[in-house]
């Protein structure tokens, strides 16, 4: 079979979505089993990875036949996704203390990938037993009972296990830069099914270049690979569709591909939990699909299915104090699910015998809804101006934002949530011009989907729109950046491209249409081509800005892998740990136990009376005891400086600023010390 460009973009576009949903179809249910080994990896997971990048792309069809596909813009996206992971493992962050999220990650990853299994034992046995001064939960790390249950959902720590197994702690913190360049390789992929081969490379150049895309594919993220996905969902999805199939129709390779494509939709469950709320839109997406008697309905519905229950089943079963905290949320977001499958249900069942309404016979409803779309984004740019949004529910969450308010000079309220700011934080990492372009893209896109136009853009559009809207009117996260803009880069910032893009691809069609029917000079010949360029310039210029000039330019967290290797060295290998710093514990009892494997706790509270008899139960039990604090001073005292504190964990680094008002520009420091005392079992008097 000849390799042509078109089919080669199709392919490779396709490929990250196979591949690592094939990974973790396989990877999830070792870690259930408690197997989850490098092994296993190789003897289970490889095998179905290699399987599935075989025999699944085989099913994907050829570009049209009237789409010529040139070889450039092949290359164009290939170099585009290559130079993104170049840049980005150049510049990836060491974030092992957890202060913020990807340490958390980073965490997990490290536990299940040296132990392969869940949960996380105490080890309480091996320090001290039940001494009630004890406490084994951190940041990110709930203890129920004597276990510990870490934070998030598992599927991106099982991916990124993989780096950790190839190459340590580095191998896993360079997994998220290939994942984010996997990422843009499959929005490629999704704008040249929707736009035109053509125009991929500009889309591909656009996501890559702004700040959010790069940012969160510098850290141990769940992001990326979530974008992967679910964009690669869309792109799996459009193929299944593309021919059509009766529902009595014999099984074939488009009902296979949508059985893919569910699965690749569901397993986002997996690695991301408001994923749920993402893919309401593909069941009422099924919903139709039943009522035009698609052959493709049932195979989708079974592969959502399947990958919704494993998310779930991590969910619930690995991630439960997660989801309980989350409660506030996640009771609603079940209902909200509940509700739209019975309605889907009901709609189903009722437009079963009349089929879908002709829409395009109301002549006023497709400008009605062109317009509704327009006005909707208008809402979201006066929003500040009238309805700014309060209230965290989190006294946390209050103090930390009046802390930012504070340093930037703002009116301090504390309960402000900056959520009606969010339209804005769009335009920071894209443009004005993407977000205009983009609100006029989706209005005509809407229109002709009206019109039963574009129906290949129905699935896309309803999952698009949907997410933007709902994420737009509540973000749900701590409003500083850069740390808030991983919220908008999974669909969000890419659905402003792709509409934006087509828009372009629109608006420079319809200029060729004009010069070509009207006699015209060889300079307004050129107008389309101008038109293209410049609108390509002003889409690509906002986002090389804020990246260029914002906090792209330096690593975070430089040292700490070298730091953390220091530490877990210098402990014993009988080493029981109490860290006697209660500021200090729960950013560090992690890094000891799940990176250096030494059974570690906390002391509520570090009197001389309480370390004295906890060091002595560790001795008991013949192993050696560590204190650990962020000064040297804490422990000498409470070792009545019979033993030399030594520091073995130092690090001072750049890490990324928390703006509220304006893109994140500078960096602030990092400042990480671990001191130990060493009080072997041998020296105890008992």
């Amino acid at each position: 079979m000849r390799l042509l460009p078109g089919r080669l973009l199709a392919r490779v576009t396709a490929l990250p979505a196979i591949a690592l949903s094939a990974w973790l179809l396989v990877a999830f249910p070792l870690l259930v089993l408690g197997q989850f080994t490098p092994l296993t990896g190789l003897v289970l997971g490889l095998p179905a990875v290699v399987a599935a990048c075989a025999l699944v792309p085989r099913l994907l069809p050829d570009p049209p036949d009237e789409e010529e596909v040139p070889w450039w813009p092949v290359a164009a996206v290939l170099l585009i996704t290559v130079a993104f992971a170049a840049v980005q493992i150049a510049y990836h962050a060491e974030a092992l203390v957890i202060r913020r999220d990807p340490a958390s990650y980073a965490m997990y990853t490290a536990w299940i990938a040296e132990n392969g299994f869940l949960p996380i034992p105490t080890q309480a046995e091996l320090i001290a037993g039940d001494d009630p001064a004890l406490s084994y939960q951190s940041l990110a790390h709930y203890q129920r009972d004597d276990v510990i249950w870490p934070q998030f959902m598992a599927g991106a720590p099982l991916v990124l296990s993989v780096g950790y197994w190839l190459g340590g702690l580095d191998g896993m913190l360079v997994a998220t830069p290939v994942l984010g360049a996997l990422g843009v390789l499959t929005f490629a992929g999704l704008t040249a099914r929707l736009v035109g081969a053509r125009w991929a490379p500009l889309a591909a150049l656009i996501l890559a270049v702004c700040l959010p895309q790069q940012w969160v594919s510098r850290f141990t993220y769940s992001e990326p690979l979530a974008q992967i996905l679910l964009l690669g969902g869309m792109v799996i999805a459009f193929d299944a569709l593309s021919s059509g199939r009766a529902l009595t129709d014999r099984w074939r390779g488009p009902q296979t591909l949508a059985l893919v494509a569910g699965l690749v939709f569901g397993l986002g469950v997996l690695v991301r939990i408001d994923a749920i709320r993402d893919l309401l839109p593909v069941v009422g997406f099924v919903g139709l699909l039943l009522v035009a008697r698609r052959g493709q309905a049932l195979p989708l519905l079974a592969g959502l299915s399947v990958g919704v229950a494993y998310g779930l089943v991590a969910g619930y079963g690995y991630s439960l104090p997660y989801l309980e905290y989350l409660s506030d949320s996640m009771n609603p977001l079940l209902l909200i699910s509940a509700a739209v499958i019975a309605a889907t249900v009901a709609l189903t069942a009722a437009l079963w015998r009349f089929g879908l309404p002709h829409t395009e016979r109301v002549l006023w409803l497709p400008n009605a809804v062109a317009l509704a779309a327009l006005l909707v984004m208008v809402g979201f740019a006066v929003r500040p101006l009238l309805w700014p949004d309060y209230g965290h529910g989190s006294d946390f969450t209050d103090q930390w934002v009046a802390s930012v308010q504070e340093i930037e000079g703002l009116p301090i309220e504390g309960s402000r949530t900056y959520y009606d700011m969010s339209l804005y934080w769009v335009g920071w990492y894209v443009g004005l011009g993407a977000v205009l372009f983009a609100s006029l893209g989706v209005a005509l896109v809407l229109r002709r989907l009206t019109q039963r136009r574009d129906l290949q853009w129905l699935l896309p559009a309803m999952l698009l729109v949907w997410t933007v809207t709902t994420t737009l009117l509540r973000p749900a996260i701590t409003p500083d950046h850069p740390w808030a803009s991983r919220r908008l880069i999974v669909l969000v910032i890419p659905a402003f491209v792709l509409f934006a893009v087509w828009f372009l691809a629109w608006l420079t069609r319809y200029c060729e249409n004009s010069v070509r029917h009207s006699r015209t000079t060889s300079m307004v010949r050129s107008l389309p081509a101008v038109v293209a360029a410049g609108a390509a310039v002003a889409l690509l210029g906002p986002g090389v800005v804020t990246s260029a000039w914002g906090i792209m330019g330096y690593r975070q967290d430089v040292g700490t892998v070298a730091a953390t290797e220091e530490l877990c060295a210098s402990l014993p290998p009988d080493a029981s740990v109490v860290v006697v710093d209660s500021g200090m514990a729960g950013n560090y009892m992690p890094l000891l136990r799940n990176v250096c494997g030494v059974p570690t706790a906390a002391l509520d509270e570090a009197s001389p009376e309480t370390v004295d008899r906890v060091v002595r139960a560790v001795h008991q039990r013949g192993r050696d005891a560590v204190l650990a604090a962020s000064h040297w001073e804490q422990l000498d005292e409470l070792t009545d400086s019979e033993v030399e504190p030594e520091r073995h964990f130092h690090v001072v680094a750049q890490m990324d600023p928390s703006t509220l008002m304006e893109p994140p520009t500078g960096h602030w420091t990092f400042n990480g010390s671990v001191w130990t005392a060493v009080l072997p079992a041998t020296n105890d008097p008992a």
